[in-house]
């Protein structure tokens, strides 16, 4: 993983996570690729949805779910992570 991201898609970047590691966010915000993706499968919100929840573009969801098509993986990888920490805190 490429700390300026994938030159494919211009608009995910990554940052520095609270634990540390390198986690994928939309340009300009700093809201993860994983918040996205996780709204759409598990809430079932459709792209006009998740842009109006996080004050985002349709492209921007877009451009996510374009990353995520690329990259599901470690976007899947990260997600399920997050949820064992979560289950361990509760």
């Amino acid at each position: 993983m490429k700390q300026n991201g994938d030159s494919a898609f211009p608009e995910i970047t990554y940052v520095r996570g609270a634990s540390g590691e390198l986690v994928p966010v939309l340009r300009g915000t700093r809201l993860q690729v994983q918040t996205i993706v996780f709204a759409a499968q598990k809430w079932g919100f459709s792209p006009n949805q998740i842009a109006t929840e996080y004050d985002l573009s349709e492209a921007q969801v877009n451009d996510v779910f374009a990353f995520y098509a690329a990259h599901s993986q470690e976007i899947d990888a990260s997600i399920a992570t997050e949820q064992i920490i979560e289950a361990v805190n509760v």
